[in-house]
């Protein structure tokens, strides 16, 4: 996925969303809250001056055992991980987004179809993993422990 998929999907003489530009050196994750016309959450990671993201269709687990799908989308500029607003109507992923949970993350593992991290946020801390189906584009997110 790149960060051209991202700025072709958007109109941004009439979207609050900051361009594609690649930045940034740390580890952060933000998670979205994103109200469009399905409620879901936003999984971004910082890596290769990118966020990498997957859509989530319920709330992200807090504790072992609750398993939720992880859809990947495209890459979304570092500058992302702070953005809340309206994406306006007729526009790609029109609703409201607020940040839900964010901090810092370590990376444990990160392979082309498994990645271990280890989340340090307000909300989510401790082992995390998502794991690819057969599709790259499925995964699975879930707390390790």
């Amino acid at each position: 996925m790149s960060l051209e998929e991202y700025e072709e999907k958007r109109n941004f003489e009439k979207t609050p969303e900051p361009q594609g530009t690649r930045g940034g050196k740390g580890r952060m994750y933000v998670i979205q809250k994103h109200n469009a016309s399905h409620l879901h959450y936003d999984l971004r990671l910082e890596k290769d001056g990118v966020l990498k993201s997957w859509a989530l269709p319920k709330e992200p687990p807090l504790t072992p055992g609750v398993r939720r799908l992880a859809v990947q989308t495209e890459d979304h500029p570092v500058a992302y991980a702070a953005f809340q607003g309206v994406i306006p109507k007729g526009e790609y992923g029109a609703g409201t987004v607020e940040i839900w949970d964010s901090g810092t993350y370590s990376k444990e593992k990160w392979e082309e179809r498994e990645i271990i991290v280890d989340l340090d946020g307000e909300k989510l801390r401790g082992l995390y993993c998502l794991i690819a189906f057969k599709s790259n584009k499925n995964w699975l997110f879930f707390k390790k422990k």
